[in-house]
């Protein structure tokens, strides 16, 4: 990730459900929140870091809530809907998108940790705002649209040492 000025200060926003879902289908591990901060951050001024998550009822995701929160993430955590048909849907792209938007006027940089393709419009919008849009994901399952709309991009499959737990 190349960095332009480590006076700029940074916003980190990270879908963890894509993350998880990406880390674990791909490489069947978890992901190193500790790490992707650091490599996000990248000796920069962190101004926010939110963790996009679901809660699914699980037993181990209240700890992972907390160690988020240790770590320096603000988790914002939505309810996973139960449809009639039983289909299921927790989605964070509209709350990740605002939050952005929100942000630009606070930052210099803001680092989406997703590879979701539907972001790559707001790498645009960020660009636009004179905000330098960032993008750090799993390179094999991240959306190449979004790759190109990003200034840079961190693939996490490169050091999966480094962000893989």
């Amino acid at each position: 990730m190349t960095v332009v000025h480590t006076s700029q200060r940074v916003a980190v926003l990270a879908d963890a459900q894509n993350l998880y879902h990406t880390a674990q289908s791909l490489h069947s591990r978890n992901v190193d929140y500790t790490a992707l901060l650091n490599a996000a951050v990248n000796g920069r001024e962190l101004v926010r870091a939110i963790a996009y998550v679901v809660r699914a009822d699980n037993e181990d995701e209240e700890s992972f809530f907390d160690a988020l929160d240790d770590i320096g993430f603000e988790p914002k955590i939505k309810a996973i809907k139960t449809f009639g048909d039983g289909s299921k849907k927790a989605d964070w792209d509209v709350g990740l998108s605002l939050d952005a938007v929100t942000l630009a006027d606070h930052v210099d940089a803001v680092v989406l940790c997703t590879g979701d393709g539907d972001f790559a419009r707001l790498c645009s919008h960020l660009r636009h705002e004179g905000v330098r849009p960032e993008v750090c994901a799993f390179g094999e399952s991240t959306a190449e649209e979004l790759v190109d709309a990003a200034d840079s991009f961190t693939d996490l499959s490169e050091d999966q040492e480094r962000f893989l737990l």
